[in-house]
């Protein structure tokens, strides 16, 4: 599938509520933006104010050649903005089937002359709604009831697609097949994704940049790499510490473990048995703390997956440090270990070690898209 061409979002928002002033700047020019905070940080009430659904706002918000807010002057009301969203809570139609749901989008975007398109089309090939359309909301599972919601918001025809943790209720298996799903059908959009998350391993895996908030401000903003590896940012985390996502490629099933393969020279890893297909590519998940570092290749060990690397970085971080490490000469590694290792392990940029993971350590996140 072709990634297509999609609008810049620009915006500048100041308005205050109960506890805080949100007064955020940004240029978005990825094709999906991740926000990031605390459970009240401002994630939501900024989507909602891009969506015109806070009056109040004032500032700017441009997507593409439109702009829906320029204060005194422009303020257009959430129905022209022609904007899709998807809270966390699906809110479909009850007594309308899931056909007459996604009807109901494509007559929104009929009536302002715009058109579903191919993109749109390609989406909801990759939601899988087919076998759905005749069902009622009330026979949906949560994880059938997202996908519809979006499949919705799609028909509607949007310039913009705000999705506000569409899929945190979800338990964990089903959450990462969705996102799976999420990174297959943004690469046919021509619109501007802007995703909220708590789950870093998400953001990773769906978006392009991130944006990080605290008490109605951002605090950081850049790569997903980048943000999330930030000891500040961290500690946003339910579960502190840095999460290295890895895209590989399916080489063989055994009963209990899978063989995957690593980047263009192949480096070979052992993760537990998935069920995607030889030949798929996928992404897996290995913590920064649970990767242990060798200076020399360790012998008669039960971890399954020893790898060679060498070390780009070491940064201080708090009574840790973050280890920067390449493997193949391609693929970016963080390992997280203590100042005193660090120091008896004599690591410095350019020193080659070994890096040492427990098969279980691995984690089967999504398809890679």
């Amino acid at each position: 599938m072709t990634e297509r061409a999609h609008a810049q979002v620009e915006f500048s928002l100041r308005l205050p509520v109960d506890e805080f002033t949100l007064d955020v700047k940004a240029t978005l020019e990825g094709r999906v933006t991740g926000i990031f905070g605390r459970s009240g940080s401002g994630k939501s009430i900024l989507l909602e104010a891009l969506a015109g659904l806070r009056p109040a706002a004032e500032g700017r918000v441009r997507v593409g050649e439109r702009v829906f807010l320029d204060t005194p002057r422009v303020n257009l009301p959430p129905e022209a903005r022609n904007v899709g969203y998807v809270a966390q809570s699906p809110l479909l139609f009850p007594h309308l089937s899931v056909r007459e749901n996604l009807a109901f989008g494509a007559r929104r975007a009929k009536s302002r002359g715009r058109l579903t398109g191919p993109a749109s089309e390609d989406a909801l090939k990759y939601l899988e709604l087919d076998a759905l359309l005749e069902r009622r909301p009330s026979t949906l599972s949560g994880g059938e009831q997202a996908r519809v919601a979006l499949g919705r918001a799609l028909c509607s025809g949007p310039e913009l697609l705000l999705l506000d943790e569409p899929f945190a209720s979800l338990e964990l298996p089903l959450r990462r097949r969705l996102v799976g799903m999420l990174v297959s059908f943004t690469k046919s959009l021509e619109i501007p994704v802007i995703l909220v998350s708590h789950d870093p391993i998400d953001l990773q895996a769906a978006c392009h940049s991130v944006l990080v908030m605290e008490r109605g401000k951002l605090i950081a903003q850049g790569s997903p790499w980048a943000v999330l590896m930030r000891p500040a940012v961290s500690a946003l985390q339910t579960e502190p510490g840095f999460q290295n996502l890895l895209s590989v490629r399916v080489a063989e099933h055994s009963d209990d473990t899978t063989l995957v393969h690593m980047g263009e020279h192949g480096t070979r890893l052992v993760i537990p048995r998935c069920e995607a297909e030889i030949g798929e590519a996928i992404l897996v998940s290995v913590a920064a703390r649970d990767i242990v570092v060798a200076t020399e290749r360790p012998r008669g060990i039960s971890a399954r997956n020893v790898l060679s690397a060498c070390v780009a970085e070491v940064e201080a971080a708090a009574d840790y440090r973050l280890v920067h490490l390449t493997v193949a000469g391609e693929t970016r590694v963080l390992a997280e270990l203590t100042q005193g290792a660090c120091s008896e392990l004599g690591l410095a940029p350019g020193a080659n070690v070994h890096l040492v993971m427990k098969t279980h350590a691995l984690r089967y996140v999504s398809r890679a898209g």
